[in-house]
């Protein structure tokens, strides 16, 4: 996602954390961040989380994505935590807190992903 500046501050099993820059031309009419972006953040840090607990021939798709905003934000860089919170045989959930620099919550997302396996092969 370097086109939008998303870039990985930290990864490990089952976490992932990332960074975004809050760019101008990023701000919606109100001046303040468009709202799909701060998603696609939340997003991207959850796929990570959640790519750190996978076998060879597994794989992910989004299958579902809820947002909660909480606070707007103008500047500076959001920073994106994410979990794994259960992965299952088909299912992956997971949780993201994105905050502002000084550690502002600005959005909750919670999402579902579905699990790919390659047909033929076993888990290792």
């Amino acid at each position: 996602m370097d086109f939008i500046g998303i870039e990985p501050i930290e990864l490990k099993e089952g976490y992932a954390q990332f960074r975004m820059p809050v760019r101008p031309e990023y701000l919606q009419g109100a001046g303040k961040m468009q709202g799909g972006l701060i998603v696609a953040l939340a997003d991207e840090t959850i796929a990570h989380a959640m790519v750190t607990t996978l076998t060879p021939n597994e794989g992910l798709t989004t299958i579902e994505l809820k947002s909660n905003f909480l606070a707007a934000v103008s500047s500076g860089k959001l920073i994106a935590t994410a979990s794994v919170f259960k992965k299952g045989s088909s299912l992956v959930i997971g949780d993201c807190l994105v905050t502002d620099e000084k550690g502002k919550n600005i959005c909750r997302v919670s999402a579902t992903f579905l699990l790919l396996k390659e047909k033929g092969k076993k888990d290792t």
